[in-house]
């Protein structure tokens, strides 16, 4: 099948998808850390791009939650106890390492 359009020919074959090629405007720095990221997941930016377009066609929207709120791990309160931990670990305080025998040792203590 031939068909005109826009004063060009383009034939129109059964089973041939068409490639539309668009154009963004991105910050350098964030493409380039998305470009290092794909390649780590083995896909180029396109590809990615591709993904993200066709999961929120499937999904109706966007295939995340789009919000104002902050993730709570950031939160102010979960950073304290945090820093806490680091401190605690930096002063020896942290978890002593033990081995299954060890703490096999352990429970037996306690059970009897």
């Amino acid at each position: 099948m031939l068909d005109l359009f826009a004063g060009r020919r383009i034939i129109n074959l059964k089973g041939v998808f068409y490639m539309a090629q668009v154009n963004i405007r991105i910050n350098d720095s964030l493409k380039e850390q998305g470009e290092r990221l794909f390649a780590d997941l083995g896909m180029s930016f396109s590809t990615a791009v591709s993904i993200f377009i066709s999961q929120s066609v499937r999904n109706g929207g966007l295939p995340f939650a789009v919000t104002t709120k902050s993730d709570p791990f950031f939160s102010e309160s979960n950073m304290k106890v945090l820093r806490a931990s680091i401190a605690d670990m930096n002063a020896g305080r942290g978890i002593v390492r033990k081995t299954i025998e060890e703490l096999e040792a352990m429970e037996n203590e306690q059970t009897h």
